[in-house]
C-alpha cells in the first residue's frame, strides 16, 4: 500500500502532496484557512491579502495534478475571498457550482453596520466534461405527501419520484454546536452531512479523497463511512491525534449507504 494512503500525515501539505503521484486523486475536498485570522494551533491563518492569496495559489499549483483526468474539487472560502480563488482556479478548471452552505445561525445581534454573515461558499471544480458525479447516490427523498401530489397519471413511472429530487446549491445544515454529537474540539468543524453528499456524489467507490488540510478530519472520516480512500495533510499534531482517535472510533456500523 502506498505510504500516503488511508494516512494521516502530520506535515505541510505543501511539502507533503509532492509525494503523491499525478493523475492519482479521485476527489479534492479543501477547507484551508480562510483568512480570517482564527486560531489553529499556529500562524496558518495570519497572514495579509497579500501573502494569503499568495499561498492559496501555492497549494493550489501544488494539488491539481493530483487529480484523475475525470477528478473533481471543492474548496470551502469566506466571501471575502471567493471572488479572487474562483478566478484562479476557473483558469484551470470549469466551474460546475457555486454552493452555499447555509449554517443555520439563529438571529443573535451582531454588527449594526452591516448585514450579518451566516453562510460559506463553496467552489465546486472539475477538470473535463466526463468528470465522475453520481446524482443518485446524493438525491433527497420526496415526502410521502409529495408523492401522493404527484400521484397523476403524467407522472407515474417517474424514476425521479422514487429516489428523490437533486440537491440544490443551498445548503442548509446546521453548524456543529459544541454540545452536538459530532463536535470536536476544533474551531471550524464541517459537518459530515455536507462532506459526505461530496464523497458519495463525486468519488466513486474505492476511490480517494485528497484533503489538504484535515482540522478535525471530517473528510477522512465520511471517506471511511462511505467506502472510499483518503490522503491528508495536518499541520497541528494535537489535530493529528485528535483525527486518529477519531478513525479508530469508527465500527464496522458506522458506515454508510453509497
Amino acid at each position: 500500500m502506498s505510504d500516503w494512503l488511508n494516512q494521516v500525515m502530520c506535515e505541510d501539505a505543501l511539502q507533503g502532496m509532492q509525494r503523491i503521484p499525478d493523475a492519482s486523486i479521485d476527489l479534492i475536498i479543501a477547507d484551508p484557512p480562510y483568512g480570517l485570522g482564527k486560531d489553529y494551533g499556529n500562524d496558518s491563518d495570519k497572514l495579509d491579502t497579500e501573502a494569503y492569496l499568495r499561498w492559496m495559489q501555492q497549494w493550489i499549483d501544488i494539488a491539481l495534478p493530483k487529480l484523475k483526468a475525470n477528478g473533481s474539487l471543492y474548496i470551502f472560502l469566506t466571501w471575502r475571498y471567493s471572488p479572487e480563488v474562483f478566478v484562479m482556479l476557473k483558469q484551470r478548471m470549469t466551474m460546475v457550482n457555486e454552493i452555499i452552505w447555509d449554517r443555520r445561525v439563529p438571529s443573535m445581534g451582531g454588527s449594526t453596520r452591516k448585514f450579518s454573515s451566516v453562510h460559506d461558499t463553496v467552489g465546486f471544480f472539475v477538470k473535463a466534461k466526463d468528470y465522475y458525479f453520481d446524482l443518485d447516490a446524493v438525491r433527497i427523498p420526496y415526502d410521502a405527501e409529495t408523492k401522493k401530489a404527484r400521484s397523476r397519471s403524467i407522472f407515474v413511472g417517474a424514476k425521479w419520484l422514487e429516489v428523490g429530487y437533486n440537491p440544490k446549491d443551498v445548503w442548509s445544515v446546521s453548524r456543529l454546536h459544541r454540545e452536538h454529537r459530532e463536535r470536536a474540539d476544533h474551531p471550524t468543524q464541517k459537518p459530515l452531512e455536507i462532506i459526505e453528499r461530496m464523497v458519495k456524489a463525486s468519488c466513486p467507490p474505492n476511490g480517494v479523497v485528497l484533503d489538504p488540510f484535515m482540522g478535525s478530519g471530517t473528510t477522512a472520516a465520511a471517506a471511511k463511512r462511505c467506502g472510499r480512500n483518503f490522503a491528508g495533510f495536518e499541520l497541528n499534531p494535537d489535530y493529528c491525534q485528535m483525527i486518529a482517535a477519531r478513525l479508530a472510533a469508527l465500527k464496522e456500523g458506522d458506515r454508510v449507504a453509497h
